[in-house]
C-alpha cells in the first residue's frame, strides 16, 4: 500500500515544475566565429546584418550577444582573429627577412597568394571591410590597423637607409606609403577577378621600382 506521502511525491516528481528545464542550444564558439569572419570579409561591416550573422553562425540572436557582445563587439574580434590567421604574412616577412626590400618583395608575393586563395573572400577584409560605413570607430579602427602597416614598413626602410642598405636619399614615407597603395590595391584587384599570377606580376613591377645602392 502506497502512503499519501509518497504519492504526493510521486506527483511532485512529474510535475511540469520538477522536470528539468530544456537547456540552451549549444554551438561550437570557434566554428561560429570563423563564419563571423567569413560574412563580414565577404560583405564588410555595414552591409552585414545582426540577421545574416546569425543565419550563418547558426546561432539565435540571444546566443550572439552572450557569446560575442554586439555586432560591433563581435567584428572587432573577428577583425582581431583574422589579422592573426589570415593576414600576419606582412608582419612575418618584417620579422624574419634580412632587409625591407625583401620584406616588401615576400609580402607582395604572399598578397598575392592570400588574395585570390579560392577557399575563402578575395581580397583583404582590413581594406574592404569599411566600405561605405557610417560607424566612424569602425572606420577608424581599420584605418589605424592599415596605416600601422605603412609605420612599420617606413620604420624598417627607415633602418636600412641608416644601415646604407638603401640610398640615403630614399624618401622613407613615400616608400611605405607606395607599399601600402601596391597591397591594397592587389586586394582590390583580387576582389575584382585578378589572378594570383596576375598579381605576382603586379608585385614584381612593383619590386623594378625599388631604390638600390
Amino acid at each position: 500500500m502506497v502512503s499519501s506521502r509518497e504519492t504526493k511525491a510521486q506527483v511532485a516528481s512529474t510535475s511540469p515544475s520538477s522536470r528539468p528545464r530544456g537547456r540552451p542550444r549549444s554551438f561550437d564558439r570557434e566554428t561560429a566565429l570563423e563564419k563571423a569572419i567569413m560574412a563580414f570579409w565577404e560583405r564588410g561591416y555595414e552591409a552585414t546584418s545582426v540577421s545574416d550573422l546569425t543565419r550563418v553562425m547558426d546561432i539565435g540572436a540571444p546566443s550572439l550577444y552572450a557569446a560575442f557582445g554586439d555586432k560591433r563587439t563581435l567584428f572587432e574580434e573577428a577583425v582581431s582573429v583574422y589579422d592573426t590567421r589570415y593576414a600576419a604574412f606582412a608582419d612575418r616577412a618584417l620579422a624574419e627577412e634580412p632587409t625591407a626590400r625583401a620584406a616588401v618583395e615576400r609580402t607582395l608575393r604572399e598578397a598575392a597568394r592570400a588574395y585570390t586563395a579560392p577557399d575563402r573572400p578575395q581580397g583583404c577584409l582590413i581594406a574592404h571591410a569599411a566600405t561605405n560605413c557610417t560607424n566612424p570607430e569602425v572606420a577608424q579602427s581599420l584605418r589605424n590597423r592599415r596605416n600601422a602597416m605603412i609605420s612599420a614598413f617606413e620604420s624598417r626602410i627607415r633602418a636600412d637607409i641608416t644601415a646604407g642598405e638603401l640610398p640615403s636619399g630614399t624618401d622613407a614615407r613615400a616608400l611605405a606609403r607606395h607599399t601600402g597603395a601596391v597591397v591594397h590595391g592587389m586586394s582590390q584587384q583580387a576582389r575584382d577577378g585578378a589572378s594570383r599570377e596576375e598579381l605576382e606580376a603586379v608585385a614584381e613591377i612593383a619590386m623594378a621600382i625599388w631604390p638600390r645602392t
